[in-house]
């Protein structure tokens, strides 16, 4: 609770695994959560919901659905289930669907989410960035110019910077109110360039990132992303969220201590998936408060964020931070 008696807001932003991990955690907890989610994915189901349909992207907005949602297992299971044998079918998952047809009978696609909400009886709020379809383009170290959220990583060159078309894309209304009544707004993990950075990159919802009085943090990636951060620093992954946004903004950055070689039975990486280098010194002149934790696990042959360990370590964090203030 904050010092007022109410529940803290918390708002996280991003899209695809790296959210729906982050959210698996914080559900737990007594908050008000909301998602705000990137509508720019172009691949796969989604991207063809979208040229069929004509609706934003539903495929991270299932993902966190599913992230959020309290019901049986296997209700989840159908929602995420992707068909593979029908050639119509093929690739599509069932939620991707759902959304869609729910889009179709309701006309909006905010509308949409809403009412799936309540089928999956998720906890909190989940809020697309903007309520049209976008789409994301990349400027590459060398000029080139990429179209497309999937064709970003493919080509395997530094990126300067990303953009959207059209630029005057509108969130809901509802999504600046929330950001500006928020207590603790949460930027990652996930996929920096794809994921992360989609959604400040609505006007709107950037204008209100920079005025609100919230604490603000960004979670560390583990590993560095084949296609998008090769190879970055942790500082470097900083620097390109101040770059979009326009200047400095954080108040905090939780970045990973464990040892990822170890974790996954190796003496020293010497290939792939490489680990964020905690380069302090450099970070420390971008951000505020620093805090290295261990809070990796790993599942199978990957390594991914402890949900609930990373929760618990933002709730200890605006606890703190409402103390203080």
């Amino acid at each position: 609770m904050s010092r007022s008696g109410k529940l803290k807001k918390v708002v996280a932003f991003g899209g695809g695994t790296g959210l729906s991990t982050l959210l698996r955690g914080l559900k737990s907890h007594h908050i008000d959560l909301t998602a705000v989610v990137s509508v720019a994915d172009d691949g796969g189901s989604s991207g063809r919901l979208l040229d069929e349909y004509d609706i934003p992207p539903p495929g991270d907005i299932r993902q966190v659905m599913a992230a959020l949602s309290d019901v049986e297992p296997l209700i989840e299971r159908m929602f995420q289930y992707r068909f593979s044998s029908s050639e119509d079918l093929k690739g599509h998952s069932l939620g991707n669907l759902m959304l869609a047809a729910m889009t179709d009978i309701t006309g909006d696609f905010a509308r949409a989410i809403e009412q799936m909400s309540r089928v999956l009886n998720i906890k909190g709020k989940v809020l697309p960035a903007a309520n049209q379809r976008i789409t994301l383009h990349a400027e590459l170290e060398d000029g080139t110019i990429v179209t497309g959220e999937s064709k970003i990583p493919v080509y395997g060159r530094k990126i300067r910077k990303v953009y959207m078309s059209p630029q005057e894309a509108e969130p809901l209304p509802e999504t600046v109110d929330t950001i500006m009544g928020a207590d603790l707004l949460v930027f990652g993990p996930g996929s920096l360039y794809t994921s992360i950075l989609p959604t400040i990159l609505v006007p709107a919802i950037r204008e209100a990132v920079l005025a609100c009085k919230a604490k603000k943090i960004y979670i560390g990636n583990l590993t560095t992303q084949a296609g998008e951060t090769y190879r970055y620093t942790a500082s470097e992954h900083v620097q390109a969220l101040y770059d979009h946004a326009g200047e400095a903004f954080l108040d905090a950055v939780l970045l990973n201590g464990a040892d990822i070689a170890a974790l996954l039975g190796k003496k020293e990486q010497t290939e792939p998936p490489w680990s964020v280098i905690n380069d302090l010194e450099n970070i420390q002149r971008l951000v505020p408060d620093v805090i290295v934790k261990n809070m990796a696990l790993v599942n199978g042959k990957n390594v991914m964020h402890d949900s609930e360990k990373v929760a618990n370590l933002l709730m200890d964090y605006i606890d703190s931070a409402i103390k203080t203030d």
